[in-house]
């Protein structure tokens, strides 16, 4: 069953009537849950309702020079809901971390119709339990968000990206080992191989115009990159569209990009994402027991969309 409520009160009464029944739901759309529903320039705080694309979002923000520092591919296609449940994010993620650093409130309707919200509009908010870290990553297995509020950051006033290529992984890794023991901070540092026969390092350095200098004048051996993002939209086409994504440590990122042999991959070097074409690689065993007690907890009848493992 396919939901395609026009307003919250809808959702609710439409998940109501589905766990009643015992019907389960296979899709909701909140095509017509867009709204921003309060927008405070001078707190750095935003609440929009969880249909509003990205991209959207992030014109409105960037009129007043903020905005949600989070880069999943196809901005213009994931929408806030999408970007929380399913923990989306980029190749800033270095600089800027996930999703649940910029989450400071949610709300959510539950299998039962039930619509509970927890955080609040303010960056410091310690009222309630903290159950909006839940719903992240969770892809709707536990409820669905209708809207999300996050903290802002202002635009960088510069950014630069970088790039230099290397014939052999050894050569790429012991470069960014460099990067990484220097005295730069680096806003996105990543390793791919879509360039035939070399390893590219794409380095991302972001904020006011002297910092980003100063940072430069550490870095040697790289070029600045015309068309920052054609190596991401090179990957994430949709010519090729089977990915998987991994994550070791990033000390073990040479030995386990190694074992991918010629398959296509951009490796995220500060926090140990991979993200490569094939067959996944042996993930360590999750927990199930506490993810079973918490859909049991949160969707007892199981008319949500069981979350992947």
């Amino acid at each position: 069953m396919t939901l395609q409520p026009v307003t919250v009160a809808e959702l609710s009464r439409q998940l109501a009537e589905a766990h009643a029944s015992r019907c389960p739901v296979s899709a909701v759309d909140l095509a017509s849950l867009s709204a921003i529903r309060d927008y405070t320039p001078e707190d750095m705080t935003v609440s929009a309702e969880a249909g509003i694309r990205l991209s959207a979002l992030q014109a409105i923000l960037a009129a007043k020079g903020q905005w949600l520092p989070i880069d999943p591919p196809h901005p213009d296609r994931v929408t806030v809901r999408e970007l929380v449940s399913q923990d989306r994010f980029g190749p800033r993620r270095a600089g800027f971390g996930t999703i649940r650093e910029h989450l400071i409130g949610i709300e959510v309707v539950l299998a039962d119709g039930r619509i509970i919200h927890s955080g609040g509009r303010v960056v410091k908010n310690v009222a309630g339990y903290d159950l909006l870290k839940l719903f992240v990553g969770a892809r709707d297995s536990l409820g669905i968000i209708t809207s999300a509020t996050f903290k802002l950051r202002p635009l960088p006033e510069c950014e630069l990206v970088l790039a230099a290529q290397f014939e052999s992984l050894a050569s790429a890794w012991k470069t960014i080992r460099a990067l990484l023991d220097s005295p730069i901070t680096a806003v996105a540092l990543d390793l791919h191989n879509l360039s035939a026969g070399t390893f590219t390092i794409v380095l991302t350095l972001a904020g006011t115009r002297t910092e980003v200098e100063w940072q430069r004048t550490h870095v040697t051996g790289f070029d600045p990159l015309p068309n920052a993002a054609q190596h991401e939209h090179l990957f994430w086409s949709e010519l090729a569209p089977v990915y998987t994504t991994e994550s070791v440590l990033p000390s073990k990122l040479p030995e386990v990009l190694a074992t991918l042999g010629s398959a296509p991959f951009i490796a995220r070097a500060v926090n140990g994402i991979i993200h490569h074409r094939g067959a996944a690689l042996p993930k360590p065993a999750a927990p199930l027991a506490l993810s079973r007690r918490l859909k049991d907890t949160f969707d007892p009848r199981h008319i949500l969309p069981e979350a992947p493992l």
